[in-house]
């Protein structure tokens, strides 16, 4: 807890004590200065130990490139903290501090040991090592700023830490259970920076179709989504999609959520699915003709299962009008139509998402142009710098926003202490 009554002096003062955090207090422990580790619950790096299920995808080699592009028309923001610490040098970090690390499917990064446990331990244990002073359980209050000068940070009433330099890691407001609160966002601006609007992202969607309740737990591999709206990119996304209770779910989902929560703005938002990536309605229609004159006497729904899931198919059948035990060669024109324009392009209307509480970042945070990017300094409040989820950054699942948390809280947490 925090303690009473005597002010402290520190070079150098991180609040939050998560992925960016702890790599802004070793970045800056590792220059010689006396760091403080602020963190308002009572266990640091809790999304860590989250992330990935447990596995911790910590980061992705995609290039950097494709890398920044992957954040969008902000992505070019991220190319200094990438410079400092790419991928590939994190990896090499986390091997010198302890933790091996092992590529799934040529790009994403995980512990060899695939325990996010273990890099939170190794984390945790290099922190000690460099004499960085943790405090758990200690939230901020204020910023400490007088006649314009950044003095500190303040924790409770009368009670202030003195810093010069001061490193806002506190990130988002998703996943609250894990210390996303949001309350960085109102340090930020007490030091006049602006905050653009806060939207949950890679979350799940809630969906208006009652059907697809009878799906939940089903899974669909390599489909295409996409947002069925003018002005929206049609060629969507393409990965994996899970049924939930109440809508969708799984990777491909999470991507493109994001933006969907944007559009939720103005109302429901439609949504496209090609059930098998690269198939239209055109080729599906071949497939079942073909089918036809090959293989009559069999059920569409049981030849429907070389691509899809067996309850998948059956309700696909329902929505199309046949029974189940149809054969091919029983199919009629409007219902081989509509089951290639449904295999090619199923409808779905999105009325919500499921909201900060299980949404993994957050889209929105600090406005990106009132910080430096080469330093990650604030321009409106000299000593102050910011890091993570809390800045106007959110990326893909895969691994992107935790190695941006990394990479920008080591250039923060070195900017602060070679000022």
């Amino acid at each position: 807890m925090c303690s009473p009554a005597t002010e402290a002096s520190f070079d150098v003062v991180v609040v939050g004590a998560g992925a960016a955090g702890q790599m802004a207090a070793i970045a800056a422990a590792q220059e010689n200065r006396k760091v403080l580790l602020l963190e308002q619950m009572d266990q640091p790096g809790l999304k860590i130990l989250a992330s990935g299920g447990g596995r911790c995808n910590l980061s992705n080699l995609a290039g950097p490139e494709a890398f920044c592009a992957a954040f969008g028309k902000q992505g070019r923001f991220a190319t200094a903290a990438l410079a400092v610490m790419s991928p590939e040098e994190l990896r090499r970090f986390l091997d010198r501090i302890g933790v091996v690390t092992i590529v799934d499917d040529d790009v994403r990064v995980y512990p060899a040991s695939q325990r996010s446990a273990d890099v939170q331990t190794a984390l945790q244990r290099q922190i000690k090592r460099l004499g960085v002073e943790l405090r758990l359980g200690c939230a901020v209050r204020r910023l400490w700023i007088d006649s314009g000068q950044l003095m500190g940070v303040e924790v409770r009433a009368g009670y202030r830490i003195a810093a010069a330099r001061v490193v806002l890691a506190c990130g988002g407001k998703s996943w609250p259970k894990l210390g996303g609160t949001g309350r960085g966002y109102a340090l930020a601006q007490q030091a006049g920076l602006e905050i653009t609007e806060l939207l949950p992202a890679l979350v799940p969607l809630l969906i208006q179709q009652r059907w697809t309740a009878r799906l939940a737990g089903v899974s669909l591999r390599r489909v295409r989504l996409w947002i069925d709206l003018p002005g929206q990119d049609k060629t969507g996304l393409t990965g994996d999609l899970l049924f939930t209770h109440r809508g969708l779910s799984g990777p491909v989902t999470l991507d493109i959520s994001g933006r969907v929560s944007e559009l939720l703005r103005l109302g429901p938002v439609p949504l496209r699915i090609e059930l098998v990536a690269g198939m239209d309605a055109t080729q599906w229609t071949q497939r079942l003709e073909d089918w036809r004159s090959s293989v009559g006497g069999r059920k569409v729904a049981n030849l429907l299962q070389d691509y899809l899931p067996r309850s998948f198919c059956a309700v696909l059948c329902e929505l199309v009008g046949m029974r189940e035990q149809t054969s091919v060669a029983h199919l009629t024109a409007d219902n081989r139509d509509s089951l290639a324009k449904l295999l090619s392009g199923l409808e779905l209307t999105v009325t919500s998402t499921e909201g900060f509480e299980v949404a993994f970042v957050t889209r929105g945070g600090v406005k990106l142009q009132r910080v430096d990017p080469n330093t990650l300094q604030s321009r409106s409040l000299t000593g102050l710098y910011l890091a993570g989820e809390m800045l106007d950054m959110d990326g893909p699942s895969c691994g992107f926003n935790l190695q941006w948390a990394f990479a920008s809280g080591w250039l923060a947490g070195k900017s602060a202490a070679q000022r």
